[in-house]
């Protein structure tokens, strides 16, 4: 038995008239004939009893219409989905993710995807830079986002979006009364740096920036992730340095301050994937990132 048997049949149950049946999928009255009795041999059974107007169904054939509106509609799901998934619009997302990454942009993108395709699952796995690279190439996950990126030949990189540098500060201290912070007033100050993990990371960023405004950073504290920096700023264990989007955790006693005269202190969010993906998932996903790029860049 085959789909085709299953529609045959159906046009004719549905209709109870051969010719009708046949009108309505184009074909001649005699192959229909044919394959209706090519079903019932097979499945052993009588499904119509012919009369003087048509045919009716019998007991095993109205079960049999049953099962098989059953299966049709399984199959056309099945088709449906399958399509679907082609066009990039069902499936499962796994996205690779960092300490601070869920805080402003990346929260940002997941939710236009979600809303743009509301088929698609999403799942967030916290990873190290290696981590996601390595995911990425076992294929564990489809997607990862971080800063920092050396290019590699099978990772691809879709910039997200450029953010400059703030300064969290306790709300005693005295940079915390300025409006902006001048860059050098940081060497007078110990600095908590984050994170400890996947160097080269954004602490070798913030040193070199020191280092280009002509002074080594006093460092109080490395750590593993952007809350525990803030909550040593809270406590008055220095100052720290932080993407643009962090300044979404807020903090009791913690204050966000721009730098005065610093406008090469910016750091990168990308997209990363495998470079060889064709996966129209993957298509999608890229064209909802470059949205939120140029959406991003217009606030500029």
């Amino acid at each position: 038995m085959d789909l085709r048997h299953l529609k045959y049949f159906v046009a004719v149950a549905e209709e109870l008239n051969i010719g009708r049946a046949a009108a309505r999928l184009h074909i001649s009255q005699p192959p229909l004939t044919r394959q209706i009795r090519a079903l019932e041999e097979e499945l052993g059974v009588d499904l119509f009893v012919r009369t003087p107007k048509g045919v009716e169904l019998t007991q095993a054939g109205e079960m049999f219409r049953t099962e098989a509106n059953n299966i049709r509609m399984l199959v056309e799901g099945a088709i449906d989905r399958v399509q679907r998934a082609g066009e990039g619009k069902l499936g499962r997302l796994d996205v690779g993710i960092f300490g601070s990454g869920i805080y402003g942009v990346i929260p940002e993108l997941l939710e236009a995807f979600r809303t743009r395709l509301p088929g698609v699952s999403i799942v967030l796995h916290t990873m190290t830079k290696n981590e996601q690279i390595e995911g990425l190439r076992q294929r564990r996950i489809t997607v990862g986002f971080n800063r920092m990126m050396p290019p590699l030949p099978d990772i691809g990189r879709e910039l997200v979006t450029t953010e400059r540098l703030l300064v969290a500060v306790h709300e005693s201290h005295p940079l915390a009364g300025l409006a902006a912070v001048p860059f050098r007033a940081l060497a007078d100050h110990p600095l908590v740096l984050f994170p400890n993990v996947g160097r080269p990371s954004f602490i070798d960023k913030v040193i070199e920036l020191c280092k280009q405004q002509g002074f080594e950073p006093q460092i109080a504290q490395e750590v593993g992730d952007a809350v525990t920096g803030i909550a040593l700023v809270a406590s008055g264990y220095g100052l720290s340095l932080i993407p643009e989007s962090i300044t979404s955790l807020q903090m009791p006693r913690v204050v966000y301050r721009p730098l005065a005269d610093a406008p090469q202190a910016t750091i990168d969010l990308s997209c990363l994937y495998r470079a060889t993906d064709p996966s129209p998932l993957l298509r999608s996903f890229l064209g909802i990132v470059r949205e939120y790029r140029d959406k991003w860049e217009r606030r500029e």
